[in-house]
Protein backbone atom coordinates (compact mmCIF):
# COMPACT_ATOMS: atom_id res chain seq x y z
CA UNK A 1 0.00 0.00 0.00
CA UNK A 2 1.29 3.40 -0.92
CA UNK A 3 2.04 5.59 2.11
CA UNK A 4 -0.35 8.13 0.65
CA UNK A 5 -3.25 5.82 1.38
CA UNK A 6 -3.00 6.58 5.09
CA UNK A 7 -2.04 9.63 7.12
CA UNK A 8 1.54 10.09 8.13
CA UNK A 9 2.57 9.13 11.66
CA UNK A 10 2.67 12.87 12.37
CA UNK A 11 -0.65 14.07 10.92
CA UNK A 12 -0.91 17.29 8.97
CA UNK A 13 -2.10 20.44 10.78
CA UNK A 14 -5.87 20.48 11.26
CA UNK A 15 -8.14 22.52 9.06
CA UNK A 16 -11.80 23.39 9.57
CA UNK A 17 -14.00 20.41 8.82
CA UNK A 18 -17.46 19.12 9.49
CA UNK A 19 -18.09 16.26 11.93
CA UNK A 20 -17.11 12.77 10.80
CA UNK A 21 -20.73 11.76 10.23
CA UNK A 22 -21.22 14.42 7.55
CA UNK A 23 -20.70 13.52 3.91
CA UNK A 24 -17.69 15.47 2.59
CA UNK A 25 -17.89 16.69 -0.99
CA UNK A 26 -15.30 15.02 -3.17
CA UNK A 27 -13.45 18.34 -3.39
CA UNK A 28 -12.70 17.96 0.32
CA UNK A 29 -10.78 14.72 -0.29
CA UNK A 30 -7.05 15.40 -0.43
CA UNK A 31 -5.84 13.70 -3.65
CA UNK A 32 -2.27 13.48 -2.33
CA UNK A 33 -3.27 11.45 0.71
CA UNK A 34 -6.28 9.62 -0.74
CA UNK A 35 -5.71 9.29 -4.49
CA UNK A 36 -8.12 6.41 -5.10
CA UNK A 37 -10.85 8.10 -3.06
CA UNK A 38 -10.46 11.54 -4.65
CA UNK A 39 -10.37 10.16 -8.18
CA UNK A 40 -13.94 9.79 -9.47
CA UNK A 41 -14.31 6.52 -11.40
CA UNK A 42 -15.27 6.56 -15.04
CA UNK A 43 -18.98 6.01 -15.56
CA UNK A 44 -18.94 4.56 -19.09
CA UNK A 45 -17.24 1.13 -19.05
CA UNK A 46 -19.38 -1.92 -19.60
CA UNK A 47 -18.55 -3.39 -16.22
CA UNK A 48 -19.92 -0.25 -14.54
CA UNK A 49 -23.24 -0.74 -16.30
CA UNK A 50 -23.21 -4.43 -15.43
CA UNK A 51 -22.40 -3.62 -11.81
CA UNK A 52 -25.20 -1.06 -11.56
CA UNK A 53 -27.78 -3.50 -12.86
CA UNK A 54 -26.63 -6.50 -10.84
CA UNK A 55 -25.91 -4.70 -7.57
CA UNK A 56 -29.20 -2.78 -7.66
CA UNK A 57 -31.07 -6.02 -8.33
CA UNK A 58 -29.30 -7.63 -5.37
CA UNK A 59 -29.97 -4.68 -3.04
CA UNK A 60 -33.66 -4.78 -3.95
CA UNK A 61 -33.89 -8.24 -2.38
CA UNK A 62 -32.21 -7.33 0.91
CA UNK A 63 -33.84 -6.09 4.14
CA UNK A 64 -32.57 -2.55 3.48
CA UNK A 65 -34.06 0.74 2.38
CA UNK A 66 -31.93 2.26 -0.38
CA UNK A 67 -32.77 5.86 -1.22
CA UNK A 68 -31.19 8.17 -3.77
CA UNK A 69 -30.92 11.93 -3.37
CA UNK A 70 -33.31 12.14 -6.34
CA UNK A 71 -36.03 10.50 -4.26
CA UNK A 72 -36.02 6.98 -5.71
CA UNK A 73 -36.28 4.23 -3.09
CA UNK A 74 -36.01 0.45 -3.26
CA UNK A 75 -35.33 -2.52 -1.03
CA UNK A 76 -37.41 -4.56 1.41
CA UNK A 77 -37.24 -2.24 4.41
CA UNK A 78 -34.73 -2.01 7.22
CA UNK A 79 -31.73 0.26 7.86
CA UNK A 80 -31.41 3.16 5.43
CA UNK A 81 -28.58 3.37 2.89
CA UNK A 82 -28.63 6.88 1.40
CA UNK A 83 -27.03 7.17 -2.05
CA UNK A 84 -25.74 10.69 -2.66
CA UNK A 85 -24.04 9.76 -5.96
CA UNK A 86 -25.51 6.52 -7.25
CA UNK A 87 -23.53 6.58 -10.49
CA UNK A 88 -20.21 6.86 -8.65
CA UNK A 89 -21.29 4.21 -6.12
CA UNK A 90 -22.03 1.65 -8.82
CA UNK A 91 -18.98 2.65 -10.85
CA UNK A 92 -16.66 2.06 -7.90
CA UNK A 93 -18.14 -1.37 -7.20
CA UNK A 94 -17.89 -2.22 -10.89
CA UNK A 95 -14.26 -1.16 -10.94
CA UNK A 96 -13.02 -2.34 -7.54
CA UNK A 97 -15.66 -4.55 -5.93
CA UNK A 98 -15.79 -4.32 -2.15
CA UNK A 99 -12.75 -2.02 -2.07
CA UNK A 100 -14.78 0.37 -4.20
CA UNK A 101 -17.74 0.01 -1.83
CA UNK A 102 -15.59 1.20 1.08
CA UNK A 103 -13.93 3.96 -0.94
CA UNK A 104 -17.35 5.20 -2.00
CA UNK A 105 -18.24 5.68 1.68
CA UNK A 106 -14.93 7.45 2.33
CA UNK A 107 -15.70 9.78 -0.60
CA UNK A 108 -19.12 10.64 0.84
CA UNK A 109 -21.02 9.07 -2.07
CA UNK A 110 -23.27 7.16 0.31
CA UNK A 111 -24.15 7.32 3.97
CA UNK A 112 -26.24 5.55 6.59
CA UNK A 113 -27.75 6.82 9.86
CA UNK A 114 -27.20 3.29 11.20
CA UNK A 115 -23.96 2.39 9.46
CA UNK A 116 -23.31 -0.77 11.50
CA UNK A 117 -26.89 -1.88 10.84
CA UNK A 118 -26.52 -1.51 7.07
CA UNK A 119 -23.17 -3.29 7.09
CA UNK A 120 -24.56 -6.10 9.25
CA UNK A 121 -27.28 -6.77 6.68
CA UNK A 122 -24.65 -6.84 3.95
CA UNK A 123 -22.38 -9.11 6.01
CA UNK A 124 -25.28 -11.51 6.50
CA UNK A 125 -25.70 -11.55 2.71
CA UNK A 126 -22.05 -11.06 1.82
CA UNK A 127 -22.35 -12.55 -1.67
CA UNK A 128 -25.36 -10.40 -2.51
CA UNK A 129 -23.58 -7.05 -2.83
CA UNK A 130 -21.27 -8.59 -5.43
CA UNK A 131 -23.73 -11.11 -6.94
CA UNK A 132 -22.75 -14.40 -8.56
CA UNK A 133 -22.70 -13.07 -12.17
CA UNK A 134 -20.40 -10.25 -11.08
CA UNK A 135 -18.25 -12.67 -9.10
CA UNK A 136 -17.62 -14.51 -12.37
CA UNK A 137 -16.10 -11.27 -13.62
CA UNK A 138 -14.00 -11.00 -10.45
CA UNK A 139 -10.75 -11.12 -12.42
CA UNK A 140 -11.69 -7.78 -13.96
CA UNK A 141 -11.48 -5.93 -10.67
CA UNK A 142 -10.28 -8.11 -7.80
CA UNK A 143 -6.92 -6.63 -6.93
CA UNK A 144 -4.07 -9.00 -6.23
CA UNK A 145 -2.28 -8.60 -2.95
CA UNK A 146 0.73 -6.26 -3.34
CA UNK A 147 4.27 -7.26 -2.46
CA UNK A 148 3.89 -5.60 0.94
CA UNK A 149 1.29 -8.25 1.71
CA UNK A 150 4.14 -10.73 2.22
CA UNK A 151 5.12 -10.34 5.83
CA UNK A 152 8.86 -10.59 5.51
CA UNK A 153 10.63 -8.97 8.44
CA UNK A 154 11.02 -5.71 6.52
CA UNK A 155 7.42 -5.64 5.31
CA UNK A 156 6.10 -6.65 8.74
CA UNK A 157 7.83 -3.66 10.34
CA UNK A 158 6.40 -1.30 7.74
CA UNK A 159 2.90 -2.79 7.94
CA UNK A 160 2.82 -2.51 11.73
CA UNK A 161 4.16 1.05 11.52
CA UNK A 162 1.37 2.12 9.16
CA UNK A 163 -1.35 1.15 11.61
CA UNK A 164 -0.07 1.10 15.16
CA UNK A 165 2.24 4.10 14.84
CA UNK A 166 -0.48 6.44 13.57
CA UNK A 167 -0.59 8.18 16.97
CA UNK A 168 -0.93 7.00 20.55
CA UNK A 169 -3.25 9.97 21.03
CA UNK A 170 -5.56 8.71 18.28
CA UNK A 171 -6.00 5.30 19.91
CA UNK A 172 -6.46 6.89 23.33
CA UNK A 173 -9.48 8.76 21.94
CA UNK A 174 -11.59 5.60 21.70
CA UNK A 175 -9.91 2.98 23.92
CA UNK A 176 -10.61 2.72 27.64
CA UNK A 177 -8.04 3.40 30.36
CA UNK A 178 -6.43 -0.04 29.94
CA UNK A 179 -5.48 0.91 26.35
CA UNK A 180 -6.43 -2.60 25.25
CA UNK A 181 -7.01 -2.89 21.48
CA UNK A 182 -8.62 -6.34 21.30
CA UNK A 183 -11.92 -7.93 22.22
CA UNK A 184 -13.14 -7.55 25.76
CA UNK A 185 -15.02 -10.24 27.70
CA UNK A 186 -18.14 -8.78 29.30
CA UNK A 187 -20.02 -10.12 32.30
CA UNK A 188 -23.23 -9.66 30.33
CA UNK A 189 -24.50 -8.30 27.03
CA UNK A 190 -25.38 -5.67 25.96
CA UNK A 191 -22.65 -3.62 27.60
CA UNK A 192 -21.98 0.03 28.39
CA UNK A 193 -18.84 2.13 28.19
CA UNK A 194 -18.53 1.89 31.98
CA UNK A 195 -18.25 -1.90 31.63
CA UNK A 196 -15.40 -1.88 29.12
CA UNK A 197 -12.27 -1.51 31.26
CA UNK A 198 -13.35 -4.27 33.65
CA UNK A 199 -14.23 -6.46 30.68
CA UNK A 200 -10.76 -5.94 29.20
CA UNK A 201 -9.14 -6.92 32.49
CA UNK A 202 -11.40 -9.97 32.66
CA UNK A 203 -10.26 -11.01 29.17
CA UNK A 204 -6.60 -10.53 30.06
CA UNK A 205 -6.89 -12.44 33.31
CA UNK A 206 -8.68 -15.30 31.55
CA UNK A 207 -5.78 -15.61 29.10
CA UNK A 208 -3.21 -15.54 31.89
CA UNK A 209 -5.18 -18.19 33.77
CA UNK A 210 -5.35 -20.29 30.61
CA UNK A 211 -1.57 -20.07 30.24
CA UNK A 212 -1.06 -20.98 33.91
CA UNK A 213 0.72 -17.71 34.73
CA UNK A 214 1.55 -17.21 38.41
CA UNK A 215 4.40 -16.17 40.73
CA UNK A 216 7.76 -16.94 39.17
CA UNK A 217 6.36 -17.86 35.74
CA UNK A 218 8.57 -17.01 32.78
CA UNK A 219 6.19 -15.40 30.30
CA UNK A 220 6.69 -14.33 26.69
CA UNK A 221 4.15 -12.01 25.10
CA UNK A 222 4.21 -11.73 21.30
CA UNK A 223 2.63 -8.37 20.52
CA UNK A 224 2.91 -5.89 23.40
CA UNK A 225 0.12 -3.50 22.56
CA UNK A 226 0.32 -0.72 25.12
CA UNK A 227 1.45 -3.06 27.87
CA UNK A 228 -1.70 -4.05 29.78
CA UNK A 229 -1.16 -7.83 29.65
CA UNK A 230 2.50 -7.54 30.63
CA UNK A 231 1.54 -5.33 33.57
CA UNK A 232 -1.10 -7.75 34.83
CA UNK A 233 1.20 -10.75 34.42
CA UNK A 234 3.99 -8.96 36.31
CA UNK A 235 1.55 -8.00 39.06
CA UNK A 236 1.01 -11.75 39.56
CA UNK A 237 4.72 -12.14 40.22
CA UNK A 238 5.66 -13.39 36.75
CA UNK A 239 8.78 -12.35 34.84
CA UNK A 240 7.67 -11.06 31.45
CA UNK A 241 9.42 -10.52 28.13
CA UNK A 242 7.16 -8.72 25.68
CA UNK A 243 7.94 -7.93 22.03
CA UNK A 244 6.48 -5.45 19.56
CA UNK A 245 7.36 -3.88 16.21
CA UNK A 246 5.59 -0.60 17.04
CA UNK A 247 7.85 2.14 18.32
CA UNK A 248 4.87 4.23 19.45
CA UNK A 249 3.47 1.37 21.48
CA UNK A 250 6.88 0.54 22.92
CA UNK A 251 7.37 4.11 24.14
CA UNK A 252 4.05 4.27 25.97
CA UNK A 253 4.28 0.70 27.30
CA UNK A 254 7.69 1.54 28.78
CA UNK A 255 6.20 4.58 30.51
CA UNK A 256 3.37 2.50 31.96
CA UNK A 257 5.77 -0.17 33.25
CA UNK A 258 7.89 2.48 34.95
CA UNK A 259 4.83 4.16 36.46
CA UNK A 260 3.76 0.81 37.92
CA UNK A 261 7.23 0.19 39.38
CA UNK A 262 7.56 -3.12 37.53
CA UNK A 263 10.80 -2.53 35.62
CA UNK A 264 12.46 -5.50 37.32
CA UNK A 265 9.78 -7.88 36.09
CA UNK A 266 9.09 -6.63 32.55
CA UNK A 267 11.52 -6.54 29.64
CA UNK A 268 10.30 -4.71 26.54
CA UNK A 269 11.73 -5.60 23.14
CA UNK A 270 11.47 -3.96 19.73
CA UNK A 271 11.83 -7.24 17.89
CA UNK A 272 10.21 -9.48 15.29
CA UNK A 273 8.77 -12.72 16.69
CA UNK A 274 11.13 -14.63 14.39
CA UNK A 275 14.10 -13.21 16.31
CA UNK A 276 12.93 -14.11 19.80
CA UNK A 277 14.98 -16.49 21.92
CA UNK A 278 14.77 -18.07 25.35
CA UNK A 279 12.69 -20.64 27.18
CA UNK A 280 9.33 -19.79 28.73
CA UNK A 281 6.67 -21.44 30.83
CA UNK A 282 3.97 -19.55 28.97
CA UNK A 283 3.64 -17.80 25.62
CA UNK A 284 0.70 -15.42 25.25
CA UNK A 285 -0.29 -13.61 22.06
CA UNK A 286 -3.42 -11.51 21.65
CA UNK A 287 -4.76 -10.89 18.14
CA UNK A 288 -1.30 -10.91 16.63
CA UNK A 289 -1.59 -13.97 14.36
CA UNK A 290 -3.83 -11.86 12.11
CA UNK A 291 -0.73 -9.84 11.13
CA UNK A 292 1.47 -12.87 10.42
CA UNK A 293 0.12 -13.94 7.01
CA UNK A 294 -0.63 -17.48 5.83
CA UNK A 295 2.82 -17.89 4.31
CA UNK A 296 4.40 -17.43 7.73
CA UNK A 297 1.95 -19.29 9.96
CA UNK A 298 4.27 -22.33 10.07
CA UNK A 299 7.16 -20.09 11.19
CA UNK A 300 4.96 -18.49 13.85
CA UNK A 301 3.90 -21.79 15.39
CA UNK A 302 7.37 -23.30 15.11
CA UNK A 303 8.75 -20.28 16.96
CA UNK A 304 6.18 -20.66 19.73
CA UNK A 305 6.94 -24.37 19.97
CA UNK A 306 10.66 -23.69 20.18
CA UNK A 307 10.25 -21.04 22.88
CA UNK A 308 8.03 -23.11 25.17
CA UNK A 309 9.80 -24.99 27.94
CA UNK A 310 8.77 -28.61 28.59
CA UNK A 311 5.31 -28.48 30.11
CA UNK A 312 4.76 -24.96 28.77
CA UNK A 313 1.45 -23.60 27.58
CA UNK A 314 0.58 -21.14 24.82
CA UNK A 315 -2.60 -19.07 25.05
CA UNK A 316 -3.68 -17.15 21.95
CA UNK A 317 -6.58 -14.85 21.25
CA UNK A 318 -7.39 -14.81 17.55
CA UNK A 319 -9.97 -13.38 15.19
CA UNK A 320 -11.11 -16.05 12.75
CA UNK A 321 -13.27 -16.45 9.68
CA UNK A 322 -14.85 -19.52 8.05
CA UNK A 323 -12.27 -21.71 6.32
CA UNK A 324 -13.79 -21.52 2.83
CA UNK A 325 -13.98 -17.74 3.01
CA UNK A 326 -10.38 -17.55 4.15
CA UNK A 327 -9.28 -19.66 1.19
CA UNK A 328 -11.25 -17.44 -1.19
CA UNK A 329 -9.68 -14.21 0.06
CA UNK A 330 -6.13 -15.15 1.05
CA UNK A 331 -4.59 -14.01 -2.24
CA UNK A 332 -6.79 -10.99 -2.91
CA UNK A 333 -6.42 -7.40 -1.76
CA UNK A 334 -9.26 -6.16 0.46
CA UNK A 335 -10.39 -2.76 1.68
CA UNK A 336 -9.19 -3.61 5.21
CA UNK A 337 -5.75 -4.56 3.87
CA UNK A 338 -5.50 -1.47 1.70
CA UNK A 339 -6.50 1.07 4.32
CA UNK A 340 -6.33 -0.44 7.81
CA UNK A 341 -4.18 -3.56 8.21
CA UNK A 342 -1.72 -3.95 5.32
CA UNK A 343 -0.49 -7.52 5.20
CA UNK A 344 -3.27 -8.79 7.45
CA UNK A 345 -5.17 -12.04 7.00
CA UNK A 346 -7.63 -13.64 9.39
CA UNK A 347 -7.06 -17.37 9.82
CA UNK A 348 -9.72 -20.02 10.21
CA UNK A 349 -9.80 -22.31 13.23
CA UNK A 350 -9.14 -25.18 10.85
CA UNK A 351 -6.03 -23.45 9.49
CA UNK A 352 -4.70 -22.79 13.01
CA UNK A 353 -5.25 -26.36 14.14
CA UNK A 354 -3.85 -27.87 10.95
CA UNK A 355 -0.76 -25.65 10.84
CA UNK A 356 0.09 -26.35 14.48
CA UNK A 357 -0.47 -30.08 14.01
CA UNK A 358 1.53 -30.39 10.78
CA UNK A 359 4.51 -28.18 11.69
CA UNK A 360 4.97 -28.52 15.45
CA UNK A 361 4.40 -30.76 18.42
CA UNK A 362 1.66 -28.41 19.63
CA UNK A 363 -2.04 -29.19 19.56
CA UNK A 364 -5.06 -26.97 20.18
CA UNK A 365 -6.29 -28.58 23.39
CA UNK A 366 -8.94 -26.02 24.29
CA UNK A 367 -10.86 -23.16 22.75
CA UNK A 368 -13.51 -20.66 23.77
CA UNK A 369 -15.42 -18.55 21.25
CA UNK A 370 -17.01 -15.20 22.12
CA UNK A 371 -17.71 -13.28 18.91
CA UNK A 372 -20.69 -11.28 20.24
CA UNK A 373 -18.38 -9.75 22.84
CA UNK A 374 -16.22 -8.33 20.04
CA UNK A 375 -19.27 -6.82 18.37
CA UNK A 376 -20.03 -4.98 21.62
CA UNK A 377 -16.39 -3.93 22.05
CA UNK A 378 -16.34 -2.46 18.55
CA UNK A 379 -19.67 -0.70 19.06
CA UNK A 380 -18.33 1.02 22.17
CA UNK A 381 -15.13 2.02 20.38
CA UNK A 382 -17.08 3.35 17.39
CA UNK A 383 -19.46 5.39 19.54
CA UNK A 384 -16.55 6.81 21.52
CA UNK A 385 -14.66 7.72 18.35
CA UNK A 386 -17.75 9.43 16.92
CA UNK A 387 -18.19 11.41 20.13
CA UNK A 388 -14.57 12.55 19.91
CA UNK A 389 -14.43 13.26 16.18
CA UNK A 390 -13.53 16.89 16.80
CA UNK A 391 -10.55 15.85 18.93
CA UNK A 392 -9.41 13.58 16.10
CA UNK A 393 -9.63 16.56 13.74
CA UNK A 394 -7.53 18.65 16.11
CA UNK A 395 -4.91 15.87 16.08
CA UNK A 396 -4.69 16.38 12.30
CA UNK A 397 -6.81 13.48 11.04
CA UNK A 398 -8.90 14.80 8.18
CA UNK A 399 -12.54 14.10 7.35
CA UNK A 400 -11.68 11.28 4.95
CA UNK A 401 -9.60 9.56 7.61
CA UNK A 402 -12.41 9.92 10.13
CA UNK A 403 -14.93 8.41 7.72
CA UNK A 404 -12.46 5.61 6.98
CA UNK A 405 -11.97 4.87 10.67
CA UNK A 406 -15.70 4.94 11.39
CA UNK A 407 -16.30 2.59 8.46
CA UNK A 408 -13.56 0.24 9.69
CA UNK A 409 -15.05 -0.02 13.18
CA UNK A 410 -18.62 -0.45 11.88
CA UNK A 411 -17.50 -2.92 9.18
CA UNK A 412 -15.72 -5.03 11.79
CA UNK A 413 -18.65 -4.84 14.22
CA UNK A 414 -20.98 -6.00 11.46
CA UNK A 415 -18.80 -9.02 10.72
CA UNK A 416 -19.13 -10.23 14.30
CA UNK A 417 -22.84 -9.42 14.57
CA UNK A 418 -23.51 -11.41 11.40
CA UNK A 419 -21.40 -14.35 12.59
CA UNK A 420 -19.15 -13.86 9.58
CA UNK A 421 -16.23 -13.32 11.98
CA UNK A 422 -15.51 -14.85 15.37
CA UNK A 423 -12.92 -14.47 18.10
CA UNK A 424 -11.61 -17.11 20.43
CA UNK A 425 -9.09 -18.04 23.07
CA UNK A 426 -6.99 -21.03 22.08
CA UNK A 427 -4.86 -23.18 24.35
CA UNK A 428 -1.91 -24.96 22.73
CA UNK A 429 -0.04 -27.70 24.55
CA UNK A 430 2.12 -30.68 23.70
CA UNK A 431 0.15 -33.92 24.14
CA UNK A 432 3.15 -35.67 25.67
CA UNK A 433 3.78 -32.90 28.22
CA UNK A 434 2.64 -33.15 31.79
CA UNK A 435 1.12 -29.69 31.17
CA UNK A 436 -1.71 -31.39 29.38
CA UNK A 437 -3.07 -32.56 32.76
CA UNK A 438 -6.13 -31.38 34.64
CA UNK A 439 -4.65 -28.16 36.07
CA UNK A 440 -7.15 -26.32 33.94
CA UNK A 441 -9.45 -29.17 33.10
CA UNK A 442 -12.40 -26.92 32.35
CA UNK A 443 -10.38 -25.17 29.65
CA UNK A 444 -9.62 -28.42 27.85
CA UNK A 445 -13.24 -28.80 26.79
CA UNK A 446 -14.07 -26.64 23.80
CA UNK A 447 -17.06 -24.46 24.50
CA UNK A 448 -18.68 -21.32 23.22
CA UNK A 449 -19.35 -18.15 25.22
CA UNK A 450 -21.53 -16.64 22.52
CA UNK A 451 -24.59 -17.04 24.64
CA UNK A 452 -23.38 -15.79 27.97
CA UNK A 453 13.80 -4.42 11.71
CA UNK A 454 15.44 -3.04 14.84
CA UNK A 455 16.52 -6.08 16.73
CA UNK A 456 18.23 -4.23 19.56
CA UNK A 457 16.74 -4.96 22.94
CA UNK A 458 14.72 -2.13 24.46
CA UNK A 459 14.11 -2.55 28.17
CA UNK A 460 11.84 -0.73 30.56
CA UNK A 461 14.74 0.66 32.50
Amino acid sequence: MSPSHMPRTSPEPPSPASPSSASPPRAAVDPRRWPDVARAPRRAPLRTAVAARLVRRALERLPLRVRTDGGAEFGRGGPLLQLHDADAFFARIGRSGLIGFGESYMAGEWDAPDLAGVLTVLAEHVTALVPRPLQRLRALWAARRPASGRNTEAHARENIHRHYDLSNELFALFLDDTLTYSSALFAELPATWEDLAAAQRRKTDRLLDLAGVGPGSRVLEIGTGWGELALRAAARGAHVVTATLSEEQLTLARERVRAAGLEERVTLLLRDYRRLTGSYDAVVSVEMIEAVGAEYWPDYFRRIDGLLAPGGRAALQAITMPHERMLATRNTHTWIQKYIFPGGLLPSLEAVERTARETTGLRVSGRELFGPHYAETLRLWRERFTERAEQARLLGFDGTFRRMWTFYLAYSEAGFRAGYLDVGRLLLTRPDDDAGDDRHGDENDAHDENHDGNHDEETAS
